[in-house]
């Protein structure tokens, strides 16, 4: 078989897509090339984006996603048709539910073969309909300038509505079509301004906000791009501000009005319900994120979100305030400044804040303790020892829930890839090579458990592939512990949990990496430090039933 060297340039479907994509911003693409989609990675060389060929499509969803908070730009995932495109499905329900952007790209049946059941290739009764009940929205296109304008239309919506995932399917036909379509189609198009927050509404909340004895911020995954805003009005107000596991980070969680992430333990949780003046940003206070049914807030409310239908979801707000916001942030710091003394905070009512912000943190750690003292524990020699500026991936793992997003303090948002609400299992390690390639002044690591490590242990070999340094901590308990306790408290003897474990040192060597085990924290934070010097594929084992903490 001869061996081509030089790709033919041919101006398809597939390459009008990837150049609109290209002008964008995007300068990376996840996915698997496969028989069908050879025309959306034919254009890649020409047009400077980078392939990374994940060893599952699941993979290549959550690495996109790692990409995508580290940019702020839409993950893109490119799949083939049936099986490919369903295999991402689980990374789209994510994206759907912490409200992130991505864009899918698929082939389809050819024009007129919708529903053949003839057997074809990767053949699937509708792949189209299976993929648009996951995401905000998917599209089957008829036409170049159709597939286009839908790019378009992606980009408009996370520019301004709630971002979420949408799924494009090209024909395979008109994939493979060549096209004359105006090179001016391509171009991007400046979306539509956010809608400003009502200004009777800025006025009034802040109003309120400036009277209120001690205001509590409670930000959500909606505040991420507002992090200088936010951190002006909580001191300005000397407002304590708590967020959500999507918002870990947004204010230096040193700062000392920073509670920390801790919604969902009830030291935090009750500091935000019971504020004379709650102020909440970009959260739809789920009850993935708040562990329990409702907040239930005492007093009065203001909330922030960008679309209306968040206003009063979960928690009606007294005051809603609909933009961006950094927008509204930025209305409301205008709306103090007209206020006597500019609605700052007294210095005496700064320093009582600022202690109840320490004793709250006391409280949340008293709180993790009882909840799992062996891994709040654990979590805090992790912490210890990451570096201070890193990427810190993790899974629906006990070690991450129970302990590692108590311990460790974050200094900027997006520092902590997680997905509080989808909770799945096997995200930790390809988000992390996604946030890798996106920032790669930055430590990437990944912490998990070795249940949530196996769904996705396959990317190790993505992680050596593309040359990125990525050190994964695995904390071994055994199997699924979680589940394990809760089929005990069902009265069920453990069943489908006691998992075998490989040989977790040799098994990263295998990869082309290097592996350690670490026994107690001094053990691990010279197998970090030297996994940091080190580089490339590095693998901590820890043995949880045996660490000295």
């Amino acid at each position: 078989m001869s061996a081509v060297t030089r790709t033919e340039a041919r101006r398809t479907t597939g390459w009008v897509v990837m150049e609109t994509l290209r002008g964008y911003g995007v300068d990376t693409v996840f996915g698997i090339p496969g028989t069908h989609n050879l025309e959306l990675y034919r254009p890649l060389g020409a047009l400077g984006i980078r392939p990374v060929t994940s060893r599952h499509e699941q993979g290549a969803g959550y690495a996109a996603d790692g990409w995508s908070l580290q940019t702020g730009l839409p993950g893109v995932v490119i799949t083939t048709s049936g099986p490919g495109l369903l295999n991402a499905l689980s990374a789209a329900g994510t994206a759907y539910c912490e409200s992130r952007p991505m864009i899918i790209v698929s082939p389809g049946p050819a024009r007129g073969a919708e529903f053949a059941d003839v057997g074809t290739l990767h053949e699937t009764k509708d792949q189209l309909a299976a993929a648009s009940a996951i995401v905000e929205w998917g599209r089957r296109v008829a036409s170049a300038e159709e597939a286009v304008a839908a790019v378009h239309d992606a980009f408009a919506l996370f520019a301004t509505g709630r971002p979420r995932p949408v799924y494009l399917e090209i024909p395979l036909d008109l994939l493979e079509e060549e096209t004359g379509i105006d090179a001016a189609a391509l171009a991007p198009r400046a979306a539509a301004p956010v809608p400003a927050p009502d200004a009777a509404g800025v006025t009034a909340a802040a109003a309120l906000l400036a009277g209120a004895g001690v205001p509590v911020i409670l930000a959500g995954g909606g505040s991420r791009g507002a992090a200088p805003q936010l951190r002006a009005l909580a001191e300005r107000l000397a407002a304590p501000v708590v967020t959500t596991l999507n918002a870990k980070g947004v204010l230096d969680e040193h700062h000392p009005l920073a509670i920390g992430s801790h919604l969902r333990l009830a030291a935090a949780r009750e500091a935000a319900r019971d504020a004379e003046v709650l102020l909440v940003v970009g959260s739809k206070l789920g009850e993935a994120e708040l562990w329990a049914p409702r907040l239930e807030a005492a007093g009065r409310v203001i909330r922030i979100d960008l679309v209306a239908s968040q206003i009063d979801k979960n928690q009606a707000a007294e005051i809603g305030l609909v933009g961006d916001a950094a927008a509204s942030l930025d209305a409301l710091l205008a709306a103090l400044d007209a206020l006597p003394g500019g609605g700052a905070a007294a210095p005496e009512i700064r320093e009582r804040a600022e202690q109840r912000v320490a004793r709250i943190r006391e409280d949340v750690r008293a709180e993790s303790l009882a909840l799992s003292a062996e891994n709040t524990r654990l979590a805090e020699r992790i912490a210890e020892a990451l570096p201070a500026d890193a990427i810190v991936a993790t899974d629906s793992s006990q070690i991450a829930y129970w302990g590692l997003l108590d311990s460790l303090r974050a200094t900027r948002p997006n520092s902590t890839p997680y997905m509080a609400t989808y909770a799945t299992l096997g995200y930790g390690l390809p988000a992390a090579i996604g946030a890798r390639i996106a920032q790669p002044a930055r430590p990437a690591f990944v912490v998990t458990g070795d249940g949530a490590l196996m769904f996705s242990v396959q990317e190790c070999i993505t992680a050596v592939e593309q040359g990125l340094d990525v050190t994964v901590i695995v904390v071994d308990n055994g199997g699924y512990a979680e589940i394990r306790q809760n089929e005990a408290d069902a009265g069920i003897a453990p069943v489908g949990v006691e998992l075998a474990q490989p040989d977790w040192v040799a098994l990263a060597a295998a990869f082309g990496g290097t592996g350690r085990s670490a026994r107690d924290g001094a053990e691990l934070a010279a197998a970090v430090a030297a996994a940091v010097a080190a580089g490339g594929l590095q693998l901590i084992h820890i043995d949880q039933a045996s660490f000295a903490a």
